[in-house]
Formats: structure tokens, C-alpha cells, sequence
């Protein structure tokens, strides 16, 4: 296990430090995220028309929904180049590894973009995130942890396809309807400050997600990338 885990977070740190030198895509999907945001409000004016709000969970998990996938997307096409893919199938550490260290660094960049956004969330939308900020926290988390084990697959699926960038959010978006569903129900209650009783169901199916697809991605990449 300590093998294993010593594997998955030398996976996780190379490409953390990788897209944290050139901040490519990093920036790119802070910046739509932030613009979304911005947009959003202009649109639909949560401060004139306060009725709006009851939509605030849901503009925000648009945000970072495709923002998401921008992150994603660079998660096996960074290995593209120079046959490094065919070199981390060859090296000694396991396919499940292997996911679970690409899964790790999307997942911690995802979040950190997620948190970053907030102030500006919050501003825009006269949203008081901060009042229940643990259970929102939970809910990025887990939520966030459910995209990216989706993602990191189908990255790892379309990473030989010419037309990856499209192909990637056709692949994902169906499947984590689940996980969004649950954040965006989620995410209102809680910026609303509604009692949480109601919609621990909700908390109970992405604890669920996450565990079912982690245990499916860390079994089927290793034949994917084979594939």
C-alpha cells in the first residue's frame, strides 16, 4: 500500500509542478471561470431580482463544470508528445496509480480554481458563502473529486483523438449528470442557509459516485491506455 501510494503521489506532484511552472491551463480556465461568473450576473442582476438566487448553485457548477474540462483535457495530453504515455505503460508503476496520481493533481487544481472564484461569487451575487463554508467545502470536494476520476478516464480515453477537445466533454458531461444534480442541489441549500436535513440523499450519492468510479477508473486504465 505505502508502494502504491508513493507511486500515485510521484504521478501527482510531477504534473502539479508541471502545470504549475507554465500555468497554461490553469489560467485559462480561472479566467472562464471568473468570466462565466461575471456574466451570469449581468444577466440574470441577483441583486435587482433576488429570486434569482435559488439558481446561484447552478450558475456556479456551470462554471466550473466546463472549466473543469480545461483542466482535464491537458490531463494525458501533456503525455502525448515524445511517446511518454507508451513510457508510463512500460514503467513499473500501476495502472491504478497511475489514476489515482493523474486523478489527485486535476482534482487539486480543480479545487483550488473553485476556491479562488468564491470571493468573486460571493461579491457578485450578495451570496454569503463564507456562513457555512465547511458543508460547502465538503460538497466541492466531493464533488470535484467525482468530475475528475470521470475526466481523468475519458482524457486517458480521447488522448490519441485529433478531435479530443470536443470529444472530451461529449464523453464526461453525460456521466457526471449525477454528481452535478446532487452539487447543484447541494450547493443552493447551502448558500440559501436552508436546513441540510432534507438533502443528505444528495451527500449520500456522491459519496457513493466517488467511491464506485474511483474503484472503476483505477481497474480500467491500465487497459485503456493498452487499448
Amino acid at each position: 500500500m505505502s508502494r502504491f501510494l508513493k507511486q500515485a503521489w510521484t504521478i501527482a506532484a510531477k504534473d502539479l509542478r508541471t502545470e504549475l511552472r507554465n500555468k497554461e491551463a490553469i489560467s485559462a480556465a480561472l479566467s472562464f471561470t471568473l468570466v462565466v461568473i461575471l456574466l451570469f450576473s449581468f444577466a440574470f442582476d441577483p441583486v435587482s431580482n433576488p429570486d434569482i438566487r435559488d439558481l446561484s448553485g447552478g450558475l456556479l457548477w456551470i462554471a466550473y463544470l466546463f472549466s473543469g474540462v480545461l483542466l482535464l483535457n491537458r490531463s494525458f495530453a501533456r503525455e502525448s508528445s515524445n511517446d511518454c504515455i507508451e513510457a508510463l505503460v512500460a514503467s513499473p508503476v500501476s495502472g491504478g496509480a497511475l489514476f489515482i496520481g493523474k486523478s489527485v493533481s486535476s482534482f487539486l487544481l480543480l479545487l483550488l480554481l473553485e476556491l479562488a472564484s468564491l470571493p468573486l461569487f460571493g461579491v457578485f451575487y450578495s451570496m454569503d458563502w463564507a456562513r457555512d463554508f465547511p458543508m460547502l467545502l465538503l460538497v466541492l470536494v466531493l464533488g470535484s473529486w467525482g468530475f475528475t476520476v470521470i475526466g481523468t478516464l475519458f482524457s486517458a480515453v480521447t488522448v490519441n483523438n485529433r478531435l479530443r477537445e470536443l470529444m472530451l466533454p461529449l464523453l464526461v458531461f453525460p456521466m457526471t449528470l449525477p454528481v452535478l444534480i446532487a452539487c447543484v442541489q447541494l450547493t443552493t441549500v447551502i448558500l440559501l442557509g436552508d436546513p441540510m436535513w432534507d438533502s443528505i440523499a444528495w451527500l449520500k450519492l456522491l459519496f457513493g459516485f466517488d467511491i464506485i468510479f474511483t474503484l472503476v477508473g483505477a481497474i480500467l486504465l491500465e487497459i485503456v491506455l493498452l487499448a
